[in-house]
């Protein structure tokens, strides 16, 4: 990477480190908070998903705001905006001002997030895109994994103490992005593939995205108040920092795994083991280390799952498409994560705190039978490019994926399939009607292999 793209990628990316510090332990600290002053789990989900609504509001609209004033000014704006809000919770309870507060905290910060990963997007070509989003994924799970640990430290400086300490690390995290020069990238107001469209396309991709929103945002929000509540100090809660870790260093080999399989099958895969898990969260006594060891490999399945889902989208979807389907995806697992506190809250508060479980368990086992359906009814196709771990927060981040191996393999997967209804408006080739011209290469997909081996 040369050293213009590093200093270009620079400042945004230690801006949203800081940030991502303080952000990383303030749905956990919210969530302990609410249960220590005795709110039931369906109040704290309330509460919760609103941060999640704000997001999914801000990633639509925040595009044209950022158009209008610049990177520069958007970001110290989100950043003051996302201070204040905490500061406030800092300064007084109340459920219900503080649902306002997280929503227009969520707003903000996916208004951070959409300045730098517009920021990233527009500082190298599909070439380097690789690279800079691995830079992205270290600089945000690493904040994640230390904010969880600075849980237990600033509790133990007072009941406001937290809630300042994140106020000043995003005030603190406008200071990169305020000493760049004042260059603002060129970006494009995003059109993402509609729900319906989506559907058509890759209901696979649809589903994946949708249950991942789910499991993560019950993990963020939810976890902490099962730990709490089985009688974990507010620095033992910050054990959910092993949840990230296991996301970032599972991930990765979990996609590579991908890379060979079917990606139907490792969906399954993934799904099946967060079944199991829950089932050992459930009926085995846990100890600390083996707590631990559970937490870990949870975080690395649920948080596997949204990537493998786009992975395998993007297999069939035509280049042309590539963009919009992932913007499109992103917003489904928005929806999967705003809806989620707000049904498996109410089931802890009926269940009782292994509810949350319950709920994982349950949804894990509808993932397996759905996808196991779907591989049923349309095998995967063989990889078109390597699989790219990535959590984005934006139709920008989104877009960031699309590297410039993927585009390619699109494009020459494109004629093996005819997906008029669902990208209608999208330029791709004309699909093989039969097999293919014997001067032309042929890409074999998973139901060919199968094929062949039967007939050898």
């Amino acid at each position: 990477m040369s050293r213009q793209l590093l200093a270009m990628a620079l400042a945004p990316l230690l801006g949203l480190f800081i940030l991502g510090i303080g952000n990383g332990f303030l749905a956990t600290l919210i969530t302990v908070r609410l249960d220590a002053a005795g709110e039931s789990a369906t109040v704290i989900g309330i509460v919760s998903s609103a941060y999640f609504i704000g997001l999914a509001l801000g990633a639509m609209v925040n595009d044209r705001l950022l158009l209008r004033i610049g990177h520069i000014r958007a970001y110290g704006s989100f950043a003051s905006l996302v201070a204040v809000t905490v500061l406030l919770q800092g300064l007084f309870f109340d459920p219900w001002a503080w649902f306002v507060l997280r929503l227009i905290g969520g707003w903000a910060t996916v208004g951070v997030y959409l300045v730098i990963e517009s920021w990233l997007l527009t500082s190298g070509d599909q070439k380097v895109r690789g690279r800079l989003l691995a830079l992205y994924m270290i600089s945000l799970y690493a904040a994640g994994v230390l904010g969880q640990l600075l849980l237990g430290v600033t509790n133990a400086m007072g009941v406001t103490a937290p809630f300042m300490v994140i106020g000043l690390l995003a005030s603190l995290s406008v200071l990169p992005m305020a000493m760049i020069p004042r260059v603002s990238p060129i970006m494009e107001h995003a059109e993402p593939l509609p729900p319906h469209r989506l559907i058509t396309l890759t209901p696979t991709g649809v589903m994946g995205s949708l249950g991942s929103g789910m499991v993560v945002a019950a993990a963020y929000t939810l976890l902490p108040l099962y730990l709490q509540r089985i009688g974990m100090s507010v620095s033992q809660v910050g054990q959910m920092a092993v949840v990230i870790m296991g996301a970032m260093l599972l991930q990765y080999p979990i996609g590579r795994w991908s890379d060979r399989h079917d990606r139907q099958m490792v969906l399954i895969g993934i799904s099946g083991f967060c079944v199991l898990i829950s089932a050992a969260m459930l009926w085995l006594p846990l100890s600390t280390p083996l707590l631990a060891v559970l937490l870990f490999l949870l975080g690395g399945g649920v948080f596997a799952l949204y990537p493998v889902a786009v992975s395998h989208a993007a297999d069939r979807a035509p280049a042309g498409a590539l963009v919009r389907m992932s913007q499109g995806l992103l917003l489904i697992n928005s929806i999967g994560a705003t809806i989620s506190p707000l049904m498996i809250s109410p089931v802890m508060t009926a269940m009782g705190d292994a509810g949350l479980f319950w709920a994982f368990g349950s949804l894990s086992l509808f993932f397996v039978m759905f996808f196991s359906w779907r591989r049923s009814v349309r095998p995967a196709p063989v990889p078109v490019a390597p699989f790219t771990p990535t959590t984005p927060m934006t139709a920008a981040g989104a877009e960031l994926v699309v590297t410039e191996e993927l585009m390619q393999g699109a494009l020459e997967h494109e004629h093996l399939e005819d997906l008029s209804d669902a990208v209608w408006d999208v330029d791709a080739a004309e699909p093989v009607v039969g097999p293919p011209a014997e001067d032309e290469s042929h890409i074999t997909y998973y139901d060919d292999v199968e094929q062949a081996s039967e007939r050898k």
